[in-house]
């Protein structure tokens, strides 16, 4: 009887372990119908980006997490150092923060002075609970937005505009998208 016990305690033990892996897994995804002008390592390079994102945010890492933006980031007026300030508040206003991003294009391009840049249109949503109100929150969401990677000294980090310029504010009611 003992053994039974400990065989499907480990039986329980191992599928929920499975769960686990196969859900977290599943938060960075390409579509069914991905556009891939990539070949497979870059793919995973690309979304080792977002795993390594997912990975610092859920351990509260701003170190993490800003090791994977450019020094040169600009999105909208927003800079590296501002990115950093709105992790930091994150940080401070949500716990068990969590994102999803699901990848329809995937391309390169030549980037200015020669560098690697990749293109991957993404729909996704980061959500947390509040530490005020201990409310299930979205906190970003995004509908086929570009993301802009570019090849940094060996690894992809997110660099905001192609070009590195800014485009104008967005009008009252167009919410920007800074955090990826």
């Amino acid at each position: 009887m003992r053994f039974l016990f400990a065989h499907v305690l480990a039986s329980l033990s191992l599928a929920l372990g499975l769960f686990v892996a196969s859900h977290a897994e599943a938060k960075t995804q390409l579509m069914p119908n991905t556009v891939q002008e990539v070949d497979g390592e870059t793919v995973n390079e690309l979304l080792s980006t977002f795993e390594q994102a997912e990975q610092a945010m859920q351990a509260r890492d701003i170190e993490g997490i800003m090791a994977l933006y450019s020094d040169d980031y600009l999105y909208h007026g927003l800079r590296k150092a501002d990115i950093r300030k709105i992790w930091t508040r994150l940080f401070d206003q949500h716990k068990e923060l969590e994102s999803f991003h699901s990848f329809s294009v995937i391309r390169t391009l030549g980037g200015s002075g020669g560098k690697l840049t990749a293109e991957m249109t993404c729909t996704g949503v980061i959500w947390g609970t509040s530490t005020t109100t201990t409310l299930r929150t979205p906190i970003d969401s995004w509908y086929e937005e570009i993301h802009y990677l570019r090849k940094e000294h060996g690894r992809w980090r997110i660099i905001g505009h192609i070009g590195g310029e800014s485009q104008p504010a967005l009008q009252f009611g167009i919410a920007p998208h800074p955090l990826f």
